[in-house]
C-alpha cells in the first residue's frame, strides 16, 4: 500500500472530548472517528487491526473446537422476558418496538437467543458437549459513554455459548477456554492477570475475568502477592480480621445532631472515630427496600449486595422515595426502632462483635450512641458486603492484598441451568429422562482489545503496535520523492519486501521528512525503513519502534541483508 493512496487522516492537537490515551491515539493516529457518544466508525488503519485481532480471536476459537454461527441483533422480548431478564437487565438495554408495536432489543448479548436456538434441535446426551460462538455487533446504553472504545454504546464482541450433560463436562470446557484466552493474550504480546470476577447481569455460579494491565484501566484488581488470590473489586473478598477491645454494653443514647448528616460530620460532632460509627444505607429493588449496615469508614459494594439478593435492579434508595417511605432524611436513616418486617437488614462481617458504636436516629438531626445490635436492633444475616482495599486482608491466608488496574478484554461464566431450566431447554439422558442443559458462556471483546492494546503499548510519540496486530509491518520512508535515485530504491523495495510476505506501506507523500516520522511513530509501525541520502552509498536506515534502537543496513548487493534484520526483528516480537 502506498500512503498517498491511503485514507489515514492523522491529526495533530488532542481531541477535546480526549479522556483516555487510547482514544487520543487512535483519533490522531487516523484509526478510529466519533459518530455519536459510544459510537465509531472504523476507518481503514483501524479495520486492518481490528481484522488481525478477529483472526486471532477466531483462530483459538477453532483450536478449542467451537463452531462459528451468526445470531441476529434484533432480538423479540418474550424470551428476555421468559428469562426474567427484561426487567431485570437494567436500563443499559436498547428497547425498540415496531410498527406492530412488538418489542424488541438490540442484542446486549445472547444467552437467550442461543438457548432458544438450540432448544429444539440438540435434544439427546449423544448431541454434547457443543460449543458455538459468534463475532456480532452488540448494543448497550451506557449512561455516559466514554474511555473510546472502552465503554461504548455499539460494539464489536466475540460471545460463545457451551452446552453440557452435567457440571463436569462444563468444567472441562470451562478450562480449555480459559486457556484459549490466556493464548490469545499471549499471541497479542500483553501482560495480564486472569482473576476471580462477579457475573452481575449474565448470572452463574462462577467466573473469571481476563485483564491487560494499564494505569488508565477502568478495571480494579485485588490480589495477593503470597497465594496469588486475585479478583475484580466488585469480586474480592475479605478476611475480617478486627479484634475489637471487650466492652460492656452501654446504654442507648439518644443524641441532637443538626444537620449533621455525613460520617466526617458525625464523627466530628460526636468526638468519635469513624470506625465506631455504623453506617446505614437503604436500597431498593424490585421487592422493595433492604437496609445494609457497614462500619463508618468502610464504602459498600453495590455488586455484592446486588448479587447477595439476586437482584440486578438494586440501587441506593432515590432521597425523596427514603423520606417518603421513612419520613426522614437519608443522614439520619438507622435500624433502631425500624419495625418494619418487610425490610431486611443486612450487615457487613465487620461490624460482627463491634460494641457501643453510633449509627442514625431515625429521626431528623437525631443519632443514637451505644447501639448495639440483637439488643436494639435486629440483623437478618451478615455477609461480606464491603468494597475491598488495598492492604484488606487476603480471604484466604490472611496477608494483604494489593492493587492494580486493568482493562478487562475477556470473561468466561458458569450459567449452570439458568436459562436452559427458564427457556425450557432441555434433553434426553440415557435413562430417557429430560434434563435442562448445563451451560457455559465466553465473551471477548473485539473491538475494545484495539483499545486496550494500545493503553498498555504505547509512549510519548504514539502506538507501539505488538507485530501480530500491527496495520502494517514496515514503512517506508521515502524522503525525496524527487530523488530519482531514493525514489527507484523505495520501489523496489517495497516490491522486495512485499513479493516475500512482508506487510509493508511505502510512504510517498511530498510532506516533510519530519512530517513522514511523525506520523510512523504515531501510528505505530513496528519497522521503519529510511530512504534517503545515504542511498547513494548503498545504505538505509532502519528504526525499530518498540526499542527505538537503529542500525544502517548495507544494500549494494542487495535486499537480503534488510530482510534479515527484519525477519529477526519480527521473531523478536
Amino acid at each position: 500500500m502506498r500512503f498517498s493512496r491511503l485514507y489515514a487522516p492523522t491529526i495533530k492537537e488532542v481531541p477535546s472530548d480526549s479522556d483516555l490515551i487510547s482514544y487520543e491515539l487512535l483519533v490522531r493516529g487516523g484509526f478510529i472517528r466519533k459518530v455519536a457518544a459510544g459510537v465509531y466508525t472504523y476507518l481503514p488503519l483501524g479495520m486492518r487491526v481490528l481484522s488481525k485481532i478477529t483472526s486471532i480471536v477466531r483462530e483459538e476459537m477453532e483450536n478449542a473446537g467451537c463452531l462459528e454461527l451468526l445470531m441476529p441483533i434484533m432480538q423479540p422480548s418474550d424470551i428476555w422476558k421468559d428469562s426474567g431478564r427484561w426487567d431485570d437487565y437494567g436500563p443499559e438495554m436498547m428497547k425498540i418496538i415496531d410498527r406492530h408495536k412488538r418489542e424488541f432489543t438490540l442484542g446486549p448479548t445472547h444467552e437467550e437467543m442461543i438457548t432458544v436456538t438450540v432448544k429444539n434441535e440438540l435434544v439427546s446426551y449423544k448431541d454434547l458437549p457443543i460449543n458455538l460462538y459468534q463475532i456480532n455487533t452488540k448494543y448497550r446504553d451506557e449512561i455516559r459513554p466514554r474511555f473510546g472504545l472502552l465503554r461504548g454504546r455499539e460494539f464489536i464482541m466475540k460471545d460463545a455459548y457451551s452446552f453440557h450433560t452435567d457440571e463436569s463436562s462444563l468444567d472441562d470446557t470451562y478450562k480449555i477456554m480459559y486457556g484459549a484466552y490466556e493464548k490469545i493474550l499471549e499471541r497479542m504480546r500483553l501482560e495480564y492477570m486472569a482473576v476471580e470476577a462477579d457475573t452481575g447481569a449474565i448470572g452463574g455460579s462462577n467466573s473469571h475475568e481476563f485483564v491487560v494491565l494499564a494505569d488508565n484501566g477502568e478495571s480494579d484488581l485485588r490480589y495477593c502477592t503470597e497465594c496469588k488470590y486475585s479478583a475484580t473489586d466488585e469480586k474480592a473478598e475479605y478476611k475480617a480480621v478486627y479484634e475489637y477491645p471487650f466492652e460492656s454494653e452501654k446504654t442507648l443514647e439518644e443524641i441532637r445532631t443538626p444537620d449533621v448528616k455525613t460520617i466526617k460530620d458525625v464523627s466530628e460532632f460526636l468526638g468519635v472515630c469513624e470506625d465506631k460509627i455504623v453506617k446505614s444505607l437503604l436500597l431498593k429493588g424490585r421487592d422493595g427496600f433492604k437496609m445494609v449496615l457497614i462500619r463508618g469508614d468502610f464504602e459498600i459494594n453495590i455488586s455484592k449486595i446486588k448479587s447477595y439478593f439476586k437482584d440486578q435492579t438494586i440501587d441506593l434508595a432515590l432521597p425523596e422515595d427514603v423520606f417518603e417511605n421513612f419520613r426522614v432524611p437519608t443522614g439520619f436513616i438507622g435500624p433502631v426502632g425500624l419495625n418494619r418486617a418487610d425490610v431486611e437488614i443486612i450487615a457487613d462481617i465487620s461490624i460482627k462483635n463491634l460494641k457501643n458504636f453510633v449509627v442514625g436516629a431515625l429521626k431528623t438531626d437525631y443519632h443514637f450512641k451505644n447501639a448495639n445490635y440483637d439488643r436494639d436492633f435486629r440483623i437478618n444475616a451478615f455477609a461480606d458486603i464491603k468494597l475491598v482495599e488495598e492492604g484488606d486482608a487476603c480471604p484466604v491466608c490472611g496477608n494483604p492484598l494489593s492493587k492494580k488496574r486493568g482493562i478487562e478484554m475477556g470473561q468466561v461464566f458458569k450459567l449452570g441451568t439458568k436459562y436452559s431450566e427458564k427457556l425450557g431447554a432441555f434433553y434426553t439422558n440415557e435413562q430417557g429422562k429430560q434434563m435442562p442443559f448445563v451451560m457455559g458462556c465466553y465473551g471477548w471483546g473485539v473491538s475494545r482489545s484495539m483499545a486496550g492494546i494500545v493503553e498498555q503499548c504505547h509512549d510519548e510519540n504514539g502506538i507501539v503496535w505488538p507485530l501480530n496486530v500491527a496495520p502494517y509491518h514496515v514503512v517506508i520512508t521515502l524522503i525525496n520523492t524527487k530523488d530519482e535515485v531514493q525514489n527507484s530504491t523505495a520501489e523496489s523495495l517495497y516490491g522486495y519486501l512485499t513479493g516475500k510476505g512482508i506487510e509493508v506501506i511505502l510512504d510517498d507523500r511530498t510532506v516533510s521528512p519530519g512530517f513522514k516520522f511523525k506520523d510512523a511513530d504515531l501510528i505505530g509501525f513496528p519497522i521503519r525503513i529510511t530512504v534517503g541520502k545515504t542511498v547513494k552509498d548503498g545504505r538505509i536506515e532502519m528504526k525499530f519502534r518498540k526499542s527505538g534502537e537503529s542500525c544502517s543496513v548495507n544494500i549494494e548487493n542487495g535486499f537480503e541483508s534488510c530482510l534479515d534484520k527484519i525477519t529477526e526483528e519480527m521473531n523478536r516480537l
